[in-house]
């Protein structure tokens, strides 16, 4: 399955941003769909993550601010980001494994050590 992240976007700060992630060829029917970041001068942090039965797992830093949901039938998952600031600036990313039935803070931990299939990524910066 190859993942596609929409277009880097720029963004004023306190506004609301949607990134989304596409999958192809292959349905996302089966697998799990996290969400990371890379901010500048710093290391890739985990964000999210979004089971196929829809349970969700946000790390602290986001929760309650982003949000993630998953349309099957569009083969499509995406993070919606609220009240941004510009701390949120960084590099997104998506990433999937096969959902296999474990909690998602297991399937961000095998994602976060490189495993999985990634997207390319693409650029959010929040101008204050």
């Amino acid at each position: 399955v190859q993942l596609v992240e929409s277009a880097p976007r720029f963004v004023l700060s306190a506004r609301s941003l949607r990134l989304s992630c596409s999958a192809s060829p292959r349905t996302l029917d089966y697998y799990a769909i996290g969400w990371f970041r890379h901010p500048p001068g710093s290391v890739r942090v985990p964000l999210s993550c979004i089971l196929i039965d829809g349970d969700t797992y946000f790390e602290d830093s986001v929760n309650g601010r982003f949000t993630v949901s998953r349309d099957n039938a569009k083969n499509t998952v995406y993070l919606q980001m609220e009240s941004l600031k510009a701390e949120d600036t960084a590099v997104y990313y998506c990433a999937t494994f096969m959902d296999g039935g474990v909690k998602a803070s297991k399937i961000m931990d095998l994602l976060a050590r490189g495993l999985g299939t990634w997207g390319q990524g693409t650029q959010v910066t929040v101008s204050s």
